[in-house]
């Protein structure tokens, strides 16, 4: 028998899911068959006609909480959650400000929180509990320079996968995706033209950047019953991840034994 996912009949939050990645997440989600529901604090005019969004900022608890319930209220459950939402602009971390930082981790971390709390509210009341996938980043697997508070409330997500992955056993899973560089509409603002995307991704083992898709291929893994032992666990997508920079030093004879 072939395996498949089907999430008919199955609802699923993409936070941050109008664009970027979270739209190619929310896109792998249809694709399944679930009932995609999305919200980022501004809205597109151009949403698929037959997904739910919502006009939210999450770092504010109130509205997080509210948007939940809300979406239970509507459709009677909720199965899957992706926290998505976040990203950074760079600043020099010498200096940026404290509420410019206090935004930064609010956005990646404490909104991932307040969905989650929400979330699992509900799903330990459903008899087949549910799901819940946070997007972390390779920025805090490593020095983030520039993007310092990005990283450290991305390292914070990644414990916070870790704990609720514990906790929130047998009804609710919680897991972590690892991303690394994604090609999105907003590429070309991190790499320029199509040749600095061309050789940003020629750095990566893989050879190129990943599509947002194939971060959605991993989520709707982790939601599908295929993951049902998964929790509190890390998936990469990363490429294989950075190319070691001494990898490509030349060797010297140093003259030393």
């Amino acid at each position: 028998m072939a395996l498949t996912i089907d999430f008919s009949g199955r609802v699923a939050l993409i936070t941050g899911g109008t664009k970027g990645v979270g739209r190619g997440i929310a896109r792998r989600f249809a694709d399944a068959g679930a009932t995609v529901v999305v919200c980022a604090r501004n809205l597109p005019d151009d949403l698929p006609a037959d997904w739910t969004a919502f006009a939210v900022d999450l770092r504010e608890p109130d509205e997080a909480t509210g948007m939940i319930d809300a979406i239970v209220e509507r459709f009677g459950r909720l199965d899957m959650l992706v926290n998505n939402a976040g990203g950074s602009p760079p600043s020099d971390t010498s200096t940026a400000s404290a509420n410019f930082a206090q935004k930064i981790v609010a956005v990646n971390l404490f909104s991932a929180m307040w969905c989650s709390q929400a979330a699992n509210r509900h799903m330990q009341n459903q008899a087949d509990g549910g799901s819940i996938v946070n997007i972390g980043s390779v920025s805090a697997e490593r020095p983030a320079p520039t993007v310092a508070a990005y990283g450290a409330a991305k390292a914070g997500l990644a414990n916070y996968t870790r704990t609720t992955g514990q906790e929130w056993l047998p009804k609710v899973r919680v897991n972590l995706v690892t991303v690394g560089m994604v090609r999105t509409e907003l590429a070309h603002l991190h790499y320029g033209d199509e040749e600095g995307v061309r050789r940003t991704g020629a750095q990566i083992p893989i050879g190129r950047l990943a599509w947002p898709e194939e971060i959605g291929d991993a989520c709707v893994y982790l939601s599908s019953p295929l993951a049902s032992y998964v929790s509190g666990a890390t998936i990469e997508v990363h490429g294989g991840g950075d190319w070691p920079p001494f990898l490509d030093t030349p060797f010297r004879d140093t003259g030393r034994a």
